[in-house]
Parts: C-alpha cells; structure tokens; sequence
C-alpha cells in the first residue's frame, strides 16, 4: 500500500521548499533539468533583486564604525537572518557594500508590497 502524503509530493501537488520562511529563498521556485544521459538536477530559478522603490520607508540609519549588517537586520527588524531585506531595500546586490562607508544612509523598510511607510 503505498503512502498517499508521499504520492501528493510526488506528483508535485504539495510544493515544499527546504528554505525557512524567513529566507530570500522560500518563495522562489525549482525547475528541473534532466541531461542527455538520463540525469535530473533540480535548481532553483533565478531570483530578481526588486526596486527599491516597492518597499515602503519607516526610517533611515546611518552608517556607524563597526557596523554589521546582520547586527543591524537583528536589532532594526528583529531576527539577523533577514539581513537580506536590508539589501534588497537598498538595492544591494553586495551586502558588504551597505555598511563599508561611514555616514551612509540605509533604508530600513517594511517587507516589499506591504504599505504603510511615511510615503503611503
């Protein structure tokens, strides 16, 4: 008799996603690609850094000596992991970049789509 959870994932009707949800990973999609010679390789598709400009504004930081982007993620929006958000509402494609000059003003936003910044 065979397990109907296992069946359901199988066949793809249940989609599950090895990232947490608190990754930039968890909503993107697989793809599969299956070579000549009969093997599959399972890839995630490409994920699109978004504009800056679809994320709602709470605040500014600047920059201080020592500053470290998951230190900042952690203390501004609450968990390290999520530094990530940080890039993307600043439109780093490299985190490094954020924090490597001293006076830089980082957008510290809601996550993208929701509204509700002082612009909204």
């Amino acid at each position: 008799m065979s397990d109907p959870i296992q069946n359901l994932l199988g066949f793809g009707a249940v989609r599950v996603n090895p990232f947490p949800p608190n990754s930039r990973y968890s909503n993107i999609q697989t793809a599969t690609l299956e070579t000549p010679d009969g093997n599959v390789t399972i890839y995630l598709r490409r994920r699109w850094v978004p504009s800056p400009e679809r994320f709602a504004l709470l605040q500014e930081y600047t920059v201080t000596e020592g500053d470290r982007l998951d230190n900042l993620a952690a203390r501004l929006i609450g968990d390290p992991e999520l530094f990530w958000q940080l890039c993307d509402s600043n439109g780093a494609m490299k985190p490094d970049e954020l924090t490597e000059t001293l006076g830089r003003k980082i957008r510290i936003t809601l996550p993208e789509g929701i509204p509700g910044g002082q612009g909204d």
